[in-house]
């Protein structure tokens, strides 16, 4: 079976389940142009989701490499003193 029978079958099927419900009255919204809408909504949502999340990985990547750039910048200023000391002190040895 290809993708598109399948389709057409869950369609009918929701189709059918919705005009039983009807028949009942218990519902009127289970049809396949509301379920079509409710799955396009449902997955605008996750994409917004989705998006979020980048966004905040993106903005903690960005932190991190500000702080990495700022530990670099300032190794020598850091390092510089204390291996001075060390030689000076290997050096009186």
């Amino acid at each position: 079976m290809n993708t598109e029978t399948l389709l057409n079958m869950a369609l009918n099927g929701v189709d059918a389940l919705g005009y039983r419900l009807d028949q009942y009255g218990i519902t009127g919204k289970v049809n396949r142009h509301n379920i079509a809408a409710f799955l396009a909504a449902e997955q605008k949502h996750l994409e917004g989701e989705w998006d979020s999340i980048q966004v905040r990985v993106n903005r903690r990547r960005s932190q991190v490499e500000k702080i990495t750039h700022e530990i670099e910048s300032r190794k020598d200023a850091l390092i510089g003193p204390v291996l001075s000391k060390i030689n000076r002190f290997r050096a009186s040895q």
